[in-house]
């Protein structure tokens, strides 16, 4: 990777003054990096630059490019904040700086399971320069990708180590901006080092699955492409596989893999989405629909802003094939994320993240003030529980509906009061019980994915101690915590568990 590469990514996506300052941030990463090595032998500067093609390959402004360039030399070199924000300006600086706590707050916690009093103020910096500017995530992202691209560079200690926390925190991260390209690529490379065993068996099943379906599936896709190009239809169409470690969760779940009907997918692009739902009814015209399989992510997007129409038919011969619709604008927000739009808005995201402003940004980045509330929290010195946030912003995620249909984003094993404190806390504070599915379900049930939730709520119900044990978000403890406080509950609870405490002390000395 040299600076010519760079450049030649960055030709057409920026304008020419933009490419100056690009050409100049690149000359001086390499005058302050100069005799660095990484462990693979290469120049340092090599690390830099291909964490810059990544984000210019992902659409990001050029302050971002430029930051990626200027990662590392705070940290590794001599040059100094002040410097960068006198030669590149304050957003670059700024951008800088939160990538630079980033990895101060890895560099002092081993892990998230780890967590210890004296790393607090490690997890504070984490997720005060995350939720700062979601710019500082995804240039983060592409550091990290980089790395794990030459983690074979590395000791086997080190590479599990690092593996674990990028399936851990930065695939989630990936995911829930919607980057899901990157999201597959983190999973696949720590997947290949974690459980180099179970990768090998998977790759291997799913090879020799492929090898049976392959010529079957571009058998459909000649055939739908034809049928599509007859009516006057324009439309591009091509194959997913699924990713290996994709394919090993499912498996957890669906033992036998020829009832996974996903493991390969047809995906269609067109202009417009009224074309998507003439190609959807074009697609029923032509095979059996499973009716269950049917799913509009166009008309309700994911949480994170996914958005596609998903629809599986069986052929002729009794072949089960999942189809995507979507615009080329869905198509590039599905691949890309949030980093396909960044280009066009980055200013009046950026003044929203500094001001603190979470009602301007995209509803699909309201998580961002999760962090930003768990930042505060420890940082005043409150109870906070990290395995919570891991759960919430980093674990398996579920999605269900309201009645009208809205979605709502959970993380896997939450209950119904979760639900409740999501769509708003007095409702949640009314609670009196839940219908899933039109079925009314203890405090207690699971909550699964795709169940549709009712709050049921009554003018004498409130919040109560043992609503504590049914809740596993922190945004909903620290609701219901809020909750019970302001009605004395908890006084009253420590004020008996001081009493008891003191008999206990009193009867013991007698």
């Amino acid at each position: 990777m040299d600076t010519s590469e760079v450049l030649r990514a960055a030709k057409g996506q920026y304008g020419k003054q933009q490419l100056l300052v690009l050409s100049r941030a690149i000359d001086y990463a390499a005058e302050v990096h100069k005799g660095q090595r990484r462990k693979s032998g290469e120049p340092y500067i090599t690390h830099p630059l291909s964490v810059a093609v990544l984000l210019i390959e992902w659409g990001m402004d050029v302050d971002s490019v430029i930051a990626g360039i200027l990662h590392d030399t705070v940290e590794d070199t001599t040059a100094t904040l002040e410097q960068i924000e006198h030669s590149f300006g304050k957003d670059v600086a700024f951008l800088v700086d939160g990538v630079t706590k980033v990895s101060q707050a890895r560099a002092g916690m081993q892990s998230l399971e780890n967590y210890l009093p004296q790393t607090r103020d490690n997890l504070t910096k984490l997720l005060i320069a995350v939720g700062q500017d979601v710019r500082v995530i995804i240039i983060k992202l592409a550091d990290r990708l980089h790395n794990m691209q030459t983690l074979q560079y590395k000791s086997q200690e080190k590479q599990k180590k690092i593996a674990r926390e990028t399936i851990e925190v930065f695939a989630p991260l990936a995911d829930r901006l919607n980057m899901g390209r990157v999201r597959v690529q983190l999973e696949e490379l720590s997947f290949r080092y974690l459980w180099p065993k179970e990768f090998e068996t998977t790759k291997q099943l799913m090879d020799s699955r492929l090898s049976k379906s392959k010529k079957k599936l571009e058998g459909v896709r000649r055939e739908v492409d034809a049928h599509l190009t007859k009516e006057k239809i324009p439309h591009s169409i091509d194959g997913r596989v699924k990713s290996v470690y994709s394919l090993y969760k499912k498996l957890k779940r669906v033992p036998n893999i020829d009832d996974i009907y996903d493991l390969m997918a047809l995906r269609i692009v067109v202009d417009d989405l009224a074309t998507c739902y003439l190609v959807l009814g074009e697609l029923h015209s032509l095979y059996e629909p499973m009716v269950d399989r049917i799913k509009d992510y166009i008309a309700k997007p994911k949480p994170n802003g996914y958005q596609s129409l998903h629809t599986t038919i069986i052929t002729k011969n009794g072949q089960h094939v999942e189809f995507q619709v979507r615009t080329r604008e869905m198509h590039e927000y599905a691949e890309r994320g949030l980093a396909a739009s960044f280009h066009y808005n980055e200013q009046k995201l950026t003044e929203a993240y500094i001001r603190g402003n979470m009602a301007e940004l995209p509803a699909d980045l309201h998580w961002i003030a999760d962090l930003q509330n768990a930042a505060a929290q420890i940082n005043e010195g409150k109870e906070f529980d990290v395995e919570n946030l891991k759960v919430d912003l980093f674990g398996d995620r579920i999605f269900v509906f309201s009645p009208k249909g809205d979605i709502y984003d959970l993380p896997d094993g939450a209950f119904p009061l979760d639900y409740a404190y999501r769509v708003h806390s007095d409702l949640a504070a009314r609670a009196s019980g839940f219908m899933i599915n039109g079925k009314m379900e203890p405090f207690s049930h699971q909550l699964q994915h795709g169940d549709v939730v009712e709050i049921l709520t009554s003018k004498g119900a409130k919040p109560r101690p043992d609503w504590q044990q049914y809740v596993l978000t922190s945004h909903a403890r620290m609701k219901l915590r809020a909750q019970l406080r302001k009605g004395g509950v908890l006084g009253r609870i420590s004020n008996a568990a001081s009493i008891l405490h003191r008999k206990m002390r009193k009867n013991k000395r007698s």
